[in-house]
């Protein structure tokens, strides 16, 4: 009475705003709200009744559809009521005899629609004993090994009256207190176990059987493209770390550099390479790259002008057995057929047979003039044996060296048969011969 006393001087001076008049209000009718104890007692003890009481938290809070059959009617219809929620509470207390005993007290709320708009909010209304019988009954049936599911909410209420069909009454805002008024304590913290909130025990709904197939499917799919990017990745890596750069080429740093026709200052200069050209090693020594133009041309480029290739056969030569003292100091490495590629006028402008010569060993470098007359002597000798047997355009023959010094021998068919036939000495033979340049081959070449 007195509370309900303080609330009625609280309106009439204006105290209160509209919304903390409402939940004043409401404070007034709680004790009708929370009706007597339900209690029940059971042989278990009061550790194993409250362990099955926690099975059964989702039964303790919910929603009413109706609240016929649950509340006890009282100066207002119940059809007027709508979005019904109770809320168990539930205390076990131990026995003398060992066993427990339950006390079950249920609190209903519920929007109450009033013809006259401003009269409509949340009321309380007072449990019939329904919500906490059906409580009990689950506890007992669960204690006795019963399958009960903790997710069911009570028993279906009896088929719902056509008011329960009405719409839903807007639920009016709550305004914040005037400027200067105050609201006493006890009324806020009655308000918020008034209005209906979350149970306090959340079911989350699992997820269906499709629905897992489906994630389980994607995360699959997902997983796979990963795995074959990641080799595909690693595949990448693997080809950039194994692919070598060709280690026989090297490149021009600067454009102007000159390339000359021999391994000197003073030499003729064949043309001037733009930075960044690259031409294969043919020999190198320690100033001097002696490199393939294009096809039988061949040039001489200072070392310090170009990009020597990291590994390169001339630089890190592999090891291999060292050759006999007796061993050839050359080696044929390709024939063909081709215009002359110098300016000796014999030969100038026609079809010659022209066989590319390496040295087949690192001491090769090393074996001088003397040793490249002997092999081109030898070389066509053999040329033209095969040359006399078979048809050919060939007008001569030419040596060219790819070595650290280098060099081109050249002869015409007709001397080449002289020297064959006798008719000629050796130094005779040599005299007649082209060489570029004359100091590769020794005096012979000035003769």
């Amino acid at each position: 009475m007195r509370r309900a006393h303080s609330a009625t001087v609280f309106a009439q001076r204006g105290w209160l705003a509209p919304a903390s008049a409402l939940v004043l209000a409401l404070v007034t009718s709680s004790s009708v709200a929370q009706g007597p104890p339900y209690e029940k007692t059971f042989p278990q003890s009061k550790t194993t009744v409250e362990k099955v009481l926690k099975d059964l938290q989702a039964s303790t809070a919910g929603h009413l559809p109706v609240l016929d059959g649950f509340a006890v009617p009282g100066d207002r219809p119940l059809d007027r009521y709508q979005r019904g929620y109770f809320q168990c509470t539930v205390q076990v207390t131990a026995t003398p005899s060992g066993g427990s005993t339950v006390h079950v007290s249920a609190k209903i709320t519920a929007w109450y629609a009033d013809p006259v708009a401003a009269k409509s909010g949340y009321q309380a209304l007072a449990s019939n004993g329904r919500v906490e019988s059906d409580l009990l009954d689950r506890l007992q049936e669960a204690l006795a090994g019963k399958v009960s599911s903790p997710a069911q909410n009570p028993p279906p209420p009896p088929a719902p009256t056509p008011s329960a069909n009405k719409p839903d009454a807007p639920v009016p805002a709550l305004s914040a207190p005037a400027p200067g008024a105050s609201v006493p304590i006890d009324a806020v913290t009655t308000s918020k176990a008034l209005v209906p909130s979350a149970s306090p025990f959340k079911l989350t709904t699992p997820a269906s059987d499709d629905q897992l197939a489906t994630l389980a499917t994607q995360r699959a799919i997902a997983d796979r493209h990963m795995e074959e990017l990641t080799k595909e990745a690693k595949s990448l890596e693997e080809i950039l770390r194994n692919q070598a750069h060709p280690n026989n080429l090297v490149a021009v740093r600067k454009s102007g550099t000159p390339v000359l026709a021999s391994p000197s200052e003073g030499a003729k200069v064949l043309f001037l390479a733009t930075a960044g050209d690259e031409f294969e090693i043919l020999d190198t020594n320690a100033s001097w790259v002696h490199v393939r133009i294009s096809g039988l041309s061949r040039g001489w480029i200072r070392r310090s002008s170009l990009e020597m290739p990291q590994a390169s056969a001339a630089e890190t030569p592999a090891a291999s057995p060292a050759p006999a003292a007796n061993s050839n100091p050359f080696q044929v490495e390709s024939e063909q057929v081709a215009s002359f590629p110098g300016t000796w006028e014999p030969l100038q402008g026609k079809t010659v047979k022209i066989i590319s010569v390496q040295t087949s060993h690192e001491n090769a470098t090393s074996s001088g003039s003397q040793a490249k007359r002997e092999f081109a002597k030898s070389v066509f000798a053999k040329e033209y044996g095969e040359l006399t047997q078979v048809p050919t355009s060939a007008a001569g023959l030419v040596v060219i060296f790819d070595s650290a010094d280098g060099g081109m021998v050249a002869t015409t068919l007709p001397v080449l048969q002289q020297w064959k036939a006798g008719t000629l000495s050796d130094e005779a033979f040599w005299r007649r011969c082209f060489f570029d340049p004359p100091d590769a081959f020794g005096s012979a070449a000035g003769q």
